[in-house]
């Protein structure tokens, strides 16, 4: 029989609904002797017990908020009747928890991919061609453009032309505090393992972010639009274009171990089921690679930041619980300069999806990160330095933490939704996993795996994750093509840039 609503832990005292038509205002709660006293929708709480004003609202085991008004056995929790505290200072000696990820043994895989020099491996073989500035981008587009239609046909090996665009480059405090992050950023996406070392820049020849401090490319990659005409520039342009593309044509996908992932993990438009199914999946496919010596991060700190206690939990080394909270407290000056109201997340949809808390929302986006260790901390678009789980301090924008993650290195996205996102990335395969059916079922055509029968009781996050490593593995071998990708959705890129704009 399908399960209509769950209690996450046992010290929880309310559960969520997982019906997909909700709960009738009349319906009898039999385990708890309990009438609904509402209609309660997908994903939202009921409450299974009288929780009087400003006493705590427990889910995950955790306190997600406080009562605002006297809340009776059977009620909805939702959002307008709960509030949360002022954010809490990290305690760094939290005591750390060992803890067996699984008994599982694991047996030889493999994925097919693009061998680099430096030793990382691509999924995708692409041609790169990025601006130092926004004011080239139009021409960038229209060169793209133009090989995509004439040129790329004749390389069989190339998947595709994609653009290293941004809003940075020129009307900005190029050496200010904080200036760092983005040219950091940009350096970075340059490198990422699928684009084979074959990058172009097209730069203008008056910005502030001059070729000299992209270190990530020779003067060879280089066109400076301002020394030729424009039809000069782009026929020059093609000709760069058609040499890189020729080196990229000779390479072939070949075997390696699952060690050579890297993948960063997301989740956007999120309910409160992202805690319960596609989250824990993701989680325990984190713990699966990181056990093939994989290198896997994880991201968002404004939604994990109230989830912190676990995350220092599985940090061992006390510099790095160091840097961990000097990265949250960055964050938490940054946000408090411009006064931040932090109920503003979670968002509409994410409220209309049952998230009632941003803790309510950390406790479910922690989640995709397992219970591995976390063996390094990494600066916004710092690149990956070690295997194993990684945090990487990022804001929480879908956007901006995506091209964060680029920046970092990753050559595949796992990412979760539960009230939908058509977002995707040129750059680097983004699987998109549904939390629920009634998401999975109404946009068939853009996800790519669905964990929601785990919240009726139907499948496990044990079975859903050992399907979900040999769906990555086929992506990340070419096998088979993300939705997005079939559909050609993708997103720009979006340059986290907390410096001054002049």
């Amino acid at each position: 029989m399908e399960l209509k609503y769950i209690k996450i832990n046992q010290k929880d005292n309310n559960v969520t609904v997982v019906n997909a038509e909700g709960i009738e205002k009349g319906d009898n709660l039999k385990e708890y002797n309990i009438i609904v006293k509402d209609f309660v929708p997908l994903g939202n709480k009921i409450a299974i017990q009288d929780i009087n004003k400003d006493l705590p609202i427990i889910r995950y085991g955790e306190i997600i908020g406080y009562a605002d008004r006297d809340i009776k056995a059977g009620e909805l929790i939702d959002f307008k009747s709960i509030h949360v505290n002022k954010v809490k200072t990290l305690d760094i000696d939290i005591p750390y928890k060992s803890r067996k990820v699984n008994d599982k043994k694991n047996k030889e895989r493999y994925f097919y991919g693009y061998e680099n020099k430096d030793g990382t491996v691509g999924t995708k073989n692409l041609l790169a061609i990025s601006t130092n500035v926004q004011c080239s981008e139009g021409f960038i587009n229209k060169l793209v453009d133009y090989i995509k239609n004439n040129l790329l046909g004749k390389y069989e090996n190339v998947d595709d032309v994609v653009t290293v665009s941004h809003t940075y480059g020129c009307g900005v405090a190029i050496d200010a505090l904080d200036s760092e992050i983005p040219q950091r950023i940009i350096n970075n996406i340059i490198k990422n393992p699928n684009f084979g070392g074959e990058v172009m820049m097209i730069c203008l020849g008056c910005e502030k972010f001059t070729p000299d401090k992209i270190e990530a490319v020779s003067s060879e990659d280089i066109l400076v639009q301002q020394n030729l005409s424009f039809h000069e520039s782009f026929q020059k342009a093609i000709e760069m274009a058609e040499i890189r593309l020729k080196r990229l044509n000779k390479r072939n996908r070949k075997k390696f171990p699952l060690s050579k992932l890297r993948i960063g993990l997301q989740c956007g438009g999120s309910d409160a089921l992202s805690g319960v199914t596609a989250n824990p999946t993701m989680g325990y496919v984190a713990d699966r690679l990181v056990e093939y010596g994989a290198s896997v991060i994880f991201s968002e700190v404004t939604e994990v930041r109230d989830a912190s206690n676990i995350i220092l939990s599985r940090i061992k080394d006390k510099d790095l619980r160091k840097k961990y909270i000097n990265e949250i407290n960055w964050y938490d000056d940054y946000l408090e300069k411009s006064q931040v109201d932090r109920s503003a997340n979670p968002s509409p949809g994410n409220k209309a999806g049952g998230l009632t808390t941003v803790i309510d929302k950390a406790m479910g986006s922690v989640a995709k990160s397992g219970i591995s260790d976390i063996t390094d901390i990494l600066l916004p678009g710092e690149l990956i330095k070690k295997p194993g789980l990684t945090f990487a301090a990022t804001p929480a924008s879908d956007f901006v933490c995506g091209t964060c993650q680029l920046a970092s290195g990753i050559n595949m996205m796992l990412f979760s939704s539960g009230r939908g996102t058509t977002y995707n990335l040129a750059h680097v395969p983004v699987i998109k996993i549904a939390t629920n059916n009634v998401l999975a079922k109404k946009w068939g055509d853009l996800i790519d795996f669905n964990t929601g029968d785990i919240a009726i009781g139907k499948s496990s996050v044990d079975e859903k994750g050992e399907e979900l490593l040999d769906y990555i593995i086929d992506v990340a071998s070419g096998v088979k093509i993300t939705k997005s990708d079939q559909l050609g959705l993708y997103n720009a890129l979006v340059v986290f840039n907390p410096a001054p704009i002049t």
